[in-house]
């Protein structure tokens, strides 16, 4: 049983002594029988108490509805804060207990990316579920659906020349080639309808196109463009236009997601089920590492009820106050303020430097965990939670995500706003409950 999980005994014969000690929070549970066979019951629940009820106790109104208290001895179980990590709680509860029978319990499968198959001596784009690790530069993704890589691929095809036949090519004049070296689709290197230093330029400016998501191919045909207007050759800059805006169009099919699997880096901000932090995830190396709890002691938590002041869209001191003196906004709430008013009107303790610190600190501390490779069912089970969480409307995908600047560093000032948002909105949350 994981060390940190919560774990009580319990004894059907007194099953509500047991469940009166439960919380009424979210949380993953684990259900273990005396018998070594008995395979445990592992689930996720917004409300611990009232659906271990309806599991452990009969119910005479509702004598179909599954009953396991004859059988468990043992309930554990660790809160959660938000539906994220109690997703991702629960694949790591059930890759511990079953292993690769984890992705099948949770219905989780690799996410689609676009291929380059740039080991090929005439490199070609594929769609595979199954990216190789070896060639994670050239994978790219995770796409929603394969529907969606495959027509990503389809439309940047069309932008270049890049062979589409899936053959092992033995260049031969007397090879018939095919109906896209008839539309000049293709460069035809199958009978040698260019020369080999020829497809390999084109075939590194397709590497590079999804490698930046089209920005590189962006660059060049605005750089032409401008050129063209400073000229005054309008139609050709016209033209030009015409080519940025098939490539801007192509490039909206690719999410801000979407990145070499080698570089794909993230840091996600989920409400915590501590009532004044708010939880860290960091996806690096193919995995999945947190919760982190970053304390909102000393912040000024933005008020969304307020306006978009840019004084509180910045949680930071408005005055130098000693750092060993931290109050939390609920504390500094007077009888009859709201949390979300006190938040926004209790003075802030803690100057912006070390609310950065505090940030860079977490993260260290999540690198440390993505710093061993993962076992492939970790890997893909992993990337698929991101991937499910990330392209959920946005009406439902609770918690922000941040991506490294170009420089490869973490926007650390943008994921400290992003904080005080997800913190305001815990507040709000409180506020409407209570």
């Amino acid at each position: 049983m994981p060390t940190d999980l919560q774990s009580i005994p319990f004894d059907p014969a007194d099953a509500k002594a047991a469940l009166a000690q439960l919380p009424q929070t979210a949380a993953v549970f684990a259900l273990y029988g005396a018998e070594a066979h008995f395979e445990p019951y592992i689930g996720r629940t917004p409300n611990l108490r009232g659906r271990l009820e309806r599991l452990l106790q009969p119910s005479a109104k509702h004598p179909r509805r599954l009953q396991l208290a004859g059988r468990v001895r043992r309930i554990a179980w660790r809160p959660t804060g938000s539906e994220f990590e109690s997703l991702l709680a629960q694949f790591s509860l059930l890759e511990e207990t079953y292993g690769l029978k984890a992705l099948e319990r949770m219905h989780l499968r690799g996410p689609a990316f676009v291929r380059f198959l740039g080991g090929n001596p005439y490199p070609r784009i594929t769609v595979t579920h199954r990216p190789s690790q070896r060639e994670a530069a050239w994978s790219y993704g995770p796409f929603a659906s394969r529907a969606v890589a495959e027509r990503y691929a389809e439309e940047a095809l069309k932008l270049f020349l890049l062979r589409r036949c899936t053959e092992e090519l033995d260049p031969n004049p007397s090879h018939p080639g095919c109906v896209y070296s008839e539309m000049k689709m293709c460069l035809a290197p199958c009978y040698k309808g260019c020369t080999d230093d020829r497809y390999a330029q084109e075939a590194s400016a397709v590497e590079a196109f999804l490698a930046t998501r089209g920005e590189s191919r962006l660059v060049t045909l605005r750089t032409e463009r401008g050129e063209a207007s400073g000229k005054l050759e309008f139609e050709s800059a016209a033209a030009i236009h015409a080519q940025v805006e098939r490539v801007e169009s192509v490039r909206a099919l690719a999410p801000e997601l979407v990145r070499p699997l080698s570089r794909l880096r993230a840091v996600i901000l989920q409400a915590s089920e501590q009532p004044d932090d708010v939880a860290i995830f960091l996806f690096e190396n193919g995995r999945l590492a947190g919760p982190a709890g970053f304390s909102t002691l000393g912040m000024r938590i933005q008020n969304e009820q307020s306006g978009s002041s840019s004084l509180f869209a910045h949680p930071m001191a408005l005055e130098p106050i000693p750092e060993d003196i931290e109050v939390s906004p609920r504390e500094a709430a007077p009888n009859g303020t709201s949390l979300p008013e006190a938040a926004a009107t209790a003075p802030a303790k803690l100057p912006r430097g070390v609310l950065e610190t505090r940030i860079e600190a977490a993260l260290t501390t999540l690198a440390e965990t993505t710093s061993q490779a993962p076992s492939p069912t970790l890997h893909q089970g992993h990337m698929a939670l991101l991937k499910r969480w990330y392209y959920r409307p946005e009406a439902r995908r609770t918690g922000e995500i941040f991506f490294p600047n170009p420089e490869d560093g973490w926007p650390v000032k943008a994921i400290l706003r992003g904080i005080g948002r997800v913190a305001g909105k815990m507040l709000a949350e409180e506020s409407r409950t209570a």
